[in-house]
């Protein structure tokens, strides 16, 4: 198993005393995602969770939707030219009976933010392939002064990031704030597939009720990430972007953006919010 964080020499500058001194950064290394053994996908991610993240990726793209849908998934042995495992190449093995679709294309069409191509096709895309239809009709609603508080307990909960400075972070709560997963990782989609891939392999998909929240930005990717999965908020603490905002109006995702304490930015699904009293 790769390791987390790594060990480099820096040359370090503060107050024009310069010195020498080992510096932890995250690690950062390729995991090549099979399906029934043929190469699907390559992501660069932080070691950890691996399985998770490779289900995880599945369940985005349409895939899986349930733990039943996967047979096994293992590391990938001969990966190297003496044989050798080196845990960056993950199998995933559908269940007998689950339909392998040609996702490589669909991939490039839905899920890739700067493929340029039109975003019909990509709510299009979405909308054809979510499993759980009822996320519009989830009925949850989160206080938004509670929903303020997520950022810090999030942050509270980086361990790796204390270390590095360098990580992403997603976090899943319960409408109360509860933390019930957090995952870091160098790319916040892979987080987010972290999240989702544990949720599915414990029967836990669809997450109704849940509240996703994700360090920087929101992209389409990461909307449609949280459509995929059920979850019915997903809040960033930096901007959203335009097609993260049309398929969130589109699949009834309520979707927060630049989430700093008590100020924040309600671009589609304010219904689920609550607002402090008197400024309704």
């Amino acid at each position: 198993m790769g390791r987390v964080t790594e060990r480099r020499r820096v040359v370090r500058i503060r107050g024009g005393a310069v010195g020498a001194r080992p510096d932890t950064l995250v690690a950062e290394e390729p995991l090549e995602i099979r399906l029934n053994g043929k190469p699907l996908a390559i992501t660069m991610r932080t070691p950890g969770d691996d399985f998770a993240l490779a289900v995880g990726f599945l369940a985005s793209e349409g895939v899986v939707a349930h733990a039943s849908d996967v047979q096994a998934v293992t590391y990938c042995e001969g990966a190297t030219e003496d044989g050798s495992n080196t845990y960056n190449v993950v199998n995933v093995q559908l269940a007998r009976g689950v339909p392998v679709p040609d996702i490589t294309l669909e991939r490039n069409v839905y899920t890739t933010s700067s493929c340029g191509l039109c975003g019909k096709a990509s709510l299009d895309a979405v909308r054809t392939a979510t499993r759980f239809p009822g996320l519009a009709a989830d009925p949850v609603r989160v206080g938004a002064d509670l929903l303020g508080e997520l950022p810090d307990r999030l942050r509270a909960a980086q361990k790796v990031f204390d270390r590095t400075g360098g990580l992403h972070a997603a976090g899943l709560f319960s409408a109360e704030g509860e933390l019930l997963d957090v995952r870091e990782d160098v790319g916040r989609h892979n987080a987010v597939d972290k999240i989702v891939g544990r949720a599915l392999q414990a029967g836990r998909l669809p997450l109704a009720g849940a509240v996703l929240l994700v360090s920087g930005r929101a992209s389409f990717e990461l909307a449609q990430k949280a459509v995929m999965a059920g979850i019915p908020v997903l809040a960033a603490v930096s901007a959203p972007s335009s097609l993260a905002v049309d398929l969130a109006l589109e699949s009834g995702l309520t979707l927060v953006g630049f989430l700093r304490g008590p100020d924040m930015n309600i671009y589609a699904g304010e219904h689920r919010i609550v607002l402090p009293a008197g400024r309704q």
